[in-house]
Order: structure tokens, then C-alpha cells, then sequence
């Protein structure tokens, strides 16, 4: 339809003419009201929002040298926040000569992710950022599922021996 004919159709019906697929070939126009067209748009995308959840990206650093209580304290805040939902960046911090050996940061990375394995998954292996070894973490959602399936086979077995 030429394009007059669809403006004098749309003045017709008081309504406008909004071109909704600029891109397609040829363009699509519709006939209707664009107050309200882009009022439910907006409204659209307010819910299409209100799904979403922000993750935050906290961090935690360690130094290669860590004392095993300071590493425990450590391991607890990362708890923490993995039980509130963010994802954890792991880094081990290298001063002077300790760049020389990264394996010593590897280790030390592999046994807190080792030690947090039930409660996180690795998202990101560890990599070289300048002078700091680096992993992520994030909540692991199979953990409650699995939590929950032991509490009721440990209830079904005191219910058996009862």
C-alpha cells in the first residue's frame, strides 16, 4: 500500500502510522495508537526487568605465604558470600620474587576451590592477570537440591527403625 493512501487511512481512524520493521524489505508499518503502543513497551520492558537479579562480583584475595587459620577465616566470608548469591573472584596476590613460581598460587586456588566444591562450581580456571592469579566462583544450586534429598533419606531411615 503507498504510503499516502496508509497516512490518509490512519488520519481516517484517528489513529497514527508507526513503521515497526524499518529493517524488513519492504519496511512494515502498522495503524494504531503510539501513545499506548509505547506505553505497553515500556511496561513490556519494566517486567521483562523485574526477572532480572543483578550479580554482584565480590572478591577475596590471598597472599601465597597465607597462615592456615587466616586461610579458614578466609574460606568462611567466601561462604558467606556465595550463600548471598555473588559470584566470588579468588585471586592470589604476588609480591617481588613470588611471580616466580605460580604454581605455589595454583595450589593454593585448587585446594580452596577443593574445599568449596560442594558449595561452588568453577566459572572462570585460573588465569594470569599481571601480578595476581585469578578464579571465580558461583553458587552452586544443586547444593540445597542435594541437601535436602539426604535430610529426607536420613528421616526415612529413622522411620524405618522406629
Amino acid at each position: 500500500m503507498p504510503v499516502q493512501q496508509a497516512l490518509e487511512l490512519a488520519r481516517e481512524r484517528g489513529l497514527d502510522l508507526v513503521e515497526v520493521a524499518p529493517n524488513a524489505e519492504p519496511p512494515v508499518c502498522r495503524i494504531l495508537d503510539y501513545g499506548r503502543f509505547r506505553y505497553i513497551q515500556t511496561k513490556k520492558e519494566r517486567e521483562s526487568k523485574k526477572g532480572h537479579r543483578l550479580v554482584m562480583v565480590r572478591q577475596v584475595r590471598f597472599r601465597t605465604r597465607i597462615g592456615d587459620h587466616d586461610r579458614q577465616a578466609k574460606i568462611r566470608q567466601i561462604r558467606k558470600l556465595l550463600e548471598e548469591g555473588a559470584k566470588v573472584r579468588i585471586s592470589v596476590q604476588f609480591r617481588g620474587r613470588e611471580i616466580t613460581h605460580p604454581e605455589l598460587g595454583a595450589t593454593l586456588l585448587r585446594s580452596v576451590a577443593e574445599e568449596l566444591k560442594t558449595e561452588a562450581r568453577l566459572e572462570q580456571p585460573p588465569t594470569m592477570e599481571g601480578r595476581a592469579l585469578a578464579i571465580v566462583l558461583v553458587s552452586n544450586p544443586q547444593k540445597d537440591s542435594k541437601a535436602a534429598t539426604a535430610e529426607e533419606e536420613l528421616k526415612g531411615a529413622q522411620a524405618e527403625n522406629s
